[in-house]
């Protein structure tokens, strides 16, 4: 799962914060604007970066899954060298623990409306493009149908209860970050290509 740390001055404040007991927040690795990645949780070990959230089946994400955070105030670009330390990172954890491109997800997936992290400046295709995530593309226009789409999303992994607005801004954020307006055709064709081509395996672990 991946995460920004919304703190500005590099990963140092975040590392301090990240190995305060008082704060009750940890996560595996953390990946700063130079590359400099940072393990600070084993991975066979539970961390505290999920919170409250649902993925699949699954509503306790902290026992399975990954918690990644980039350092980044939430509003600035990620950087060429932080993009290519995460790729790195991401490749080798994929074949470490046999998980499925479909497995890396944000946060803002598991807690629809209450994260928004790794944010709309986060390049979801270029992780696709190396196999390290999904992009979907749209299948034809269906016309706008809320029961189909949230069905079609479920099935992708967007299982959270929560209102048809907050879960398409979820789903928006992920593939369609700037798209803005109610439920249209291209929401529909990208939910039935995300059904159709990376349906939610219950037993993997999102990463």
């Amino acid at each position: 799962m991946l995460h920004y740390t919304a703190m500005t001055g590099g990963p140092e404040p975040a590392l301090k914060r990240l190995r305060l007991p008082e704060t009750e927040v940890s996560c595996h690795y953390l990946v700063g604007e130079d590359g400099s990645v940072f393990r600070l949780v084993d991975d066979d070990r539970r961390a505290w970066h999920a919170g409250a959230g649902r993925w699949g089946a699954s509503d306790d994400l902290n026992s399975r899954s990954l918690g990644i955070e980039l350092s980044n105030d939430g509003a600035s670009p990620f950087t060429a060298a932080q993009m290519d330390a995460l790729e790195a990172l991401l490749a080798l954890l994929l074949d470490r623990h046999g998980i499925a491109p479909r497995g890396v997800i944000g946060h803002s997936d598991a807690a629809p409306g209450r994260k928004i992290d790794p944010g709309p400046r986060f390049d979801w295709r270029r992780l696709a493009l190396l196999g390290l995530s999904i992009w979907p593309e749209p299948r034809g226009a269906p016309e706008p149908d809320p029961a189909r789409f949230c069905a079609d999303v479920a099935r992708a992994g967007w299982t959270a209860d929560v209102p048809l607005d907050v879960l398409l801004g979820a789903v928006r954020l992920r593939v369609r970050p700037w798209a803005r307006g109610p439920l249209d055709a291209t929401d529909m064709g990208l939910a039935a290509d995300l059904a159709r081509r990376f349906p939610v395996d219950a037993d993997r672990n999102a990463s």
